[in-house]
């Protein structure tokens, strides 16, 4: 394999913002040893949810609440961006086919085909992934603290040592089941205490080694 190239997603450095359309966004259910509904066995089969582009904002930028969708959560995460094309990764070679890493949210509306198990559905309203606040690619994704926080109060600490499937072992069973583009975004799993957030609330996703992703919560025009 060749090494990944920022050029060839129009980046210009190693630490950049995002794209604003990736063409997949991998969303990766239940992968925190400290969440209650996980009991620390790599589920099976892998939980795999999806998140269209149209999801994607800034930081800076804000969550639009739609109007009768119920109780929409935070959940702090790690996301790693693909940066070559790939198919069938082994875990040693993780490295090979990744740009870097940055922050994101993956905004949930947990009222939203949830229970019946359509998390797509539910994760896929406009202004969803919030994402940044740069791409970084010198960073050991098996050992980093992740902490959310809520206008200014830590809500979820935890480290991405306490994944269930590591970025190594995600990147290799994910591109097992489909081929990875350079620009796809894979976002890694929430560790515990996702809220419910509300109009006038203010995000940071703070995760060592990258910075902070911060973007406010607003009510969408009906």
């Amino acid at each position: 394999m060749s090494s990944p190239s920022a050029a060839l997603l129009g980046w210009d450095s190693p630490a950049s913002v995002l794209p604003d359309r990736p063409g997949k966004i991998i969303v990766i259910g239940r992968n925190y040893s400290d969440r209650v509904d996980v009991d620390g066995a790599p589920p099976t089969p892998l939980a795999v949810f999806f998140k269209p582009s149209t999801s994607l904002v800034g930081t800076g930028q804000s969550v639009q609440l739609p109007p009768g969708i119920g109780d929409v959560r935070f959940e702090g995460e790690l996301a790693v961006v693909i940066g070559m094309r790939c198919k069938n990764v082994r875990p040693d070679d993780f490295r090979e086919v990744v740009l870097g890493y940055t922050c994101a949210d993956d905004v949930t509306a947990w009222e939203v085909g949830t229970a019946t198990g359509h998390w797509s559905k539910a994760k896929g309203f406009d202004t969803f992934c919030p994402l940044g606040p740069r791409v970084v690619r010198d960073l050991d994704p098996t050992n980093v603290v992740i902490r959310t926080r809520v206008n200014g109060q830590i809500r979820q600490e935890g480290n991405t040592s306490q994944l269930v499937r590591s970025v190594p072992q995600l990147i290799s069973e994910v591109s097992s089941l489909m081929t990875l583009e350079p620009g796809d975004v894979l976002l890694t799993g929430t560790p515990a205490g996702a809220g419910v957030l509300h109009p006038g609330d203010s995000v940071e996703v703070e995760i060592e080694g990258i910075g902070s992703l911060v973007h406010t919560v607003e009510r969408a025009a009906a």
